[in-house]
């Protein structure tokens, strides 16, 4: 009998200190609404049609992601795609054609890096495709999201 009792308490002992645990653990979550964003390089957002001019002088240029009201996002990372126009040939017939190549890679900087420009700036010309996705950014509280892609189509 005095064996019962004591497992009793010990069980009920035990239960009090699990959920006293579990009190202590739990995280109390906040709601939180994602403001709306914009991606932007230079003064471009979203898809935009422009010049291969005009995106040799704003490919060098940081991108940037705002809210509605201005405030500005930390980038995290992001991924950036260059489908570019090549050439090739038939090695039977020997005609070329021209097809598209992508090259991709991730950043965590603002800016892409040298070596990036300088294969970008090369022979920038109409039908390829500047693409910045999966934008991952912190607002000024350190909460993360994701922003919108951007996509630059050379005419």
């Amino acid at each position: 009998m005095k064996i019962k009792k004591l497992l009793f308490v010990v069980f009920i002992a035990a239960c009090s200190m699990s959920a006293a645990a579990q009190k202590n653990t739990t995280k109390s979550f906040v709601k939180f609404k994602v403001p709306k964003l914009t991606t932007i390089l230079g003064t471009f957002k979203d898809t935009s049609y422009i010049l291969p001019e005009m995106a040799d002088s704003i490919i060098g240029l940081p991108l940037k992601i705002t809210d509605a009201k201005n405030v500005a996002y930390l980038i995290s990372s992001y991924q950036f795609l260059y489908k570019k126009i090549v050439t090739t040939e038939d090695e039977n017939t020997g005609k070329t054609s021209k097809i598209s190549s992508i090259k991709s890679s991730l950043f965590k900087t603002a800016s892409l890096p040298t070596i990036w420009l300088n294969a970008v700036r090369e022979n920038l010309k109409s039908g390829e495709e500047l693409y910045f996705f999966a934008v991952v950014v912190k607002d000024p509280q350190g909460r993360i999201m994701y922003a919108p892609d951007l996509k630059l189509i050379l005419k």
